[in-house]
């Protein structure tokens, strides 16, 4: 990739990714997707529920394990 060429750069290099869906985010944490809907039902996560399916900012999976690791 060019850098004088910002246009030519693939959308995914431009703009960090946001937010994982719910089986992305498992795999971040290195649990199951039934688990992780636990740890929503618990409190413990908090996922957007601004599209049909809940999306996991990466802001609020790192908050996450900076509070539950010892």
């Amino acid at each position: 990739m060019n850098s004088r060429h910002p246009e030519s750069t693939p959308i995914s290099q431009a703009f960090p990714k946001l937010a994982a869906t719910r089986q992305e985010a498992a795999q971040m944490l290195s649990v199951s997707p039934p688990t992780l809907d636990r740890l929503v039902q618990r409190g413990l996560l908090k996922p957007s529920r601004a599209t049909r399916r809940p999306l996991f900012a990466i802001v609020e999976l790192q908050r996450f394990l900076r509070e539950t690791t010892g």
